[in-house]
């Protein structure tokens, strides 16, 4: 008895897919980008709507584990999902979902009604993927991608700034990028595992169509990410154009990612490729802590003196 509620309990947890609230990391770039990262009221207001979008996010891996169970038990990897193995059943899932959605609209009373249509509209999206859009060519990619834009607008709510459009277009690249590849592992994926029926929509993608629109992405993201650091906003803002050299960072990101990417070849998840690579997490930490030192050098100077 006492073993059938730990696995329960695991599988509840698994559902959630925690390893997924990575993501949410996009709602904090407003944070730093407006300068108010070490203001407690602003990162607290941050912390709130990460957990808001966490939740929400959770409801909708739940929901579409739901929908997806019976092509999930045909796939080498996903069979193994609380839904689709057994381990938790419809029901219980239907029930998760509720409560999970109940208290992030809890939660969530403390924002203005432009967060709460971010988070609905982000619901309503990812609902039309899971029962019908990601079937779509192309369509698929870029409701994914739509994903991270709202993530990063809900971050503008939450707190109540302004953000450069180069950034919010930089937000776009990056995230077509990633939903990108997370179809070339899931073809790759489906064409070497036979057992794996595959999403049909995958017949429609090429591993040559996928790298092609790979390529555009990335050269998306460099450019858009170096013509926001020589913005004259951005110069005007934080009084400095060195934040010009961080873009080397960036670079040395999508140059490895790619590298990544091409060596594991079936691996479908962005999220695994970045934290389970040593150079990307370093990369991507010495490119925070270079940021934050540019944009906030003179709060840092006068703490220090």
């Amino acid at each position: 008895m006492a073993n059938e509620s730990s696995s329960t309990i695991t599988g509840i947890f698994r559902l959630l897919r925690p390893q997924q609230w990575l993501k949410n990391v996009f709602l904090f770039a407003p944070l730093v980008f407006s300068r108010h990262l070490f203001e407690p009221p602003f990162l607290l207001s941050a912390v709130i709507a990460f957990v808001v979008f966490s939740l929400v996010s959770s409801v909708v891996y739940v929901l579409n584990d739901i929908a997806d169970r019976d092509a999930d038990r045909l796939h080498p990897k996903k069979r193994y999902r609380p839904i689709a193995s057994g381990i938790i059943p419809v029901w219980m899932g239907i029930i998760v979902a509720v409560v999970l959605a109940a208290i992030a609209a809890g939660i969530a009373l403390r924002f203005d009604v432009r967060f709460w249509v971010t988070v609905l509209v982000y619901l309503a999206l990812n609902l039309g993927y899971s029962f019908g859009l990601k079937q779509v060519i192309l369509v698929d990619v870029f409701v994914v991608a739509a994903g991270f834009m709202l993530r990063v607008l809900a971050g503008v709510f939450a707190i109540n700034v302004l953000i450069s459009p180069w950034l919010v277009l930089c937000t776009l690249f990056v995230s077509v990028f990633l939903a990108v590849s997370k179809r070339r592992g899931e073809i790759l994926l489906s064409a070497e595992v036979e057992s794996s029926t595959g999403r049909p929509v995958l017949k429609h993608y090429s591993i040559e169509y996928i790298d092609q629109m790979m390529t555009v992405a990335a050269a998306g993201v460099a450019i858009s990410y170096a013509l926001y650091t020589v913005a004259e906003r951005t110069v005007h803002i934080f009084g400095t154009e060195n934040l010009i050299f961080t873009t080397v960072f960036v670079l040395f990101g999508i140059f490895r990612y790619l590298y990544v990417v091409r060596k594991r070849g079936t691996d479908d998840n962005p999220t695994h490729v970045i934290v389970s690579d040593v150079a990307l997490i370093v990369n991507v930490f010495a490119w925070f802590i270079s940021c934050v030192l540019i944009i906030y050098s003179k709060e840092l100077a006068l703490w220090i003196a």
